[in-house]
């Protein structure tokens, strides 16, 4: 007997209902019209990183635990002497997710981190691009569950960053909202 092949559940969603409502929203003909989520981009910028260089490598330590695959670093491109940032100085961390790792971390970013976030009220319906990419920042990293809030020394902001293959804004909001994004009425 064949071992099933294990799918992410938001993956499975999308090929089973979402295309067909984004088709019958939008009136595509052909399946290839319909947008997808491209990648998912985290970033981080750790600023004290110029003091302290130890703060960059666990800053990325816990941006691997929360994206599941190892970061960039980022580095600096010029010195400025007002910041005491000298060029080619790390100054934060970057994953950029694909496929099933990229449903995976929306999953766990939609029912698990954002009703986590202090104070949320929904995200942005406005936080476009114009080319149908959509960029949210927390403030915190520990609304994620693989983060062990006991034994963070320091809380770092990220941002998210979800491009789609979507042409226009509206195309791009109305495949997050079939994602459960929790938009705010604008």
């Amino acid at each position: 007997m064949a071992e099933q092949a294990y799918e992410p559940r938001l993956k499975t969603e999308y090929r089973t209902s979402i295309r067909q409502a984004m088709k019958e929203q939008f009136g595509y003909t052909n399946e290839m019209q319909v947008p997808k989520l491209d990648k998912i981009v985290l970033n981080m910028g750790i600023g004290e990183a110029v003091q302290d260089s130890k703060k960059a490598g666990l800053a990325a330590k816990d941006l691997a635990m929360i994206a599941g695959q190892k970061p960039a670093m980022t580095r600096s491109r010029t010195s400025i002497a007002q910041f005491k940032l000298r060029e080619n100085m790390v100054i934060g961390a970057k994953v950029t997710l694909r496929k099933d790792r990229m449903y995976e971390f929306l999953d766990r970013l939609i029912t698990i981190a954002l009703p986590r976030v202090k104070d949320f009220r929904g995200l942005k319906p406005t936080s476009f691009d114009g080319r149908g990419n959509f960029a949210m920042g927390l403030k915190e990293h520990i609304v994620f569950p693989e983060i062990n809030y006991d034994e963070i020394d320091q809380m770092w902001g990220m941002d998210v960053i979800v491009a789609t293959t979507a042409k226009t804004d509206d195309e791009a909001r109305a495949l997050l909202k079939q994602f459960q994004f929790p938009f705010t009425q604008a």
